[in-house]
């Protein structure tokens, strides 16, 4: 194996586990995702920077996945988790910057990975980078859904209160 193919290999373990943390022994999926949450309370009040960063993570999970699961041996490697970082970002997308929206998001998601509501399981189940990203992409925005849902559902019911105080 070449200099080149060795430093090609960690690069690729790198940026698909996410700096590492897809290599910690459990749950690497829920470190990923509080990545997400991380990269949220970062970015988040710079919407512009944000939806960058959104761009370039999901990005490179798309373009490194699919070599990922030669480099880790295995379909959808536990190891990658750049996914679970960009779908957590999705998740987080509009959400009031306070921890108990991001809270109630990062559940929410993590119930949508695990559940994999349709069409997620379908997609899983495909080879490469489609299928280890888009089910996390698919579980952000079913959490993206009703989160909003939830928060606009709040907002008109304050509102609605502070008009029958008048």
């Amino acid at each position: 194996m070449s200099l080149f193919d060795i430093m090609r290999k960690n690069i690729i373990k790198l940026i698909t586990s996410f700096f590492y943390l897809g290599c910690i022994p459990f749950v690497p999926g829920t470190f990923g995702s509080l990545a997400g949450v991380l990269l949220f309370f970062i970015f988040w009040p710079n919407p512009w920077l944000y939806f960058l960063v959104l761009g370039i993570v999901t990005l490179a999970g798309f373009k490194f996945s699919t070599d990922a699961e030669q480099v880790f041996s295995s379909k959808d490697p536990r190891q990658v988790v750049i996914d679970e970082v960009s779908g957590m970002m999705i998740s987080l997308i509009g959400t009031p910057y306070d921890w108990h929206w991001v809270l109630l998001a990062f559940f929410l998601f993590r119930l949508f990975d695990t559940l994999k509501p349709y069409p997620a399981h379908s997609i899983q189940k495909m080879h490469g980078a489609i299928g280890i990203m888009s089910d996390d992409l698919i579980a952000g925005g079913y959490t993206f859904i009703v989160v909003q849902a939830i928060v606009a559902f709040n907002s008109f019911k304050l509102s609605l209160a502070a008009c029958m105080r008048i």
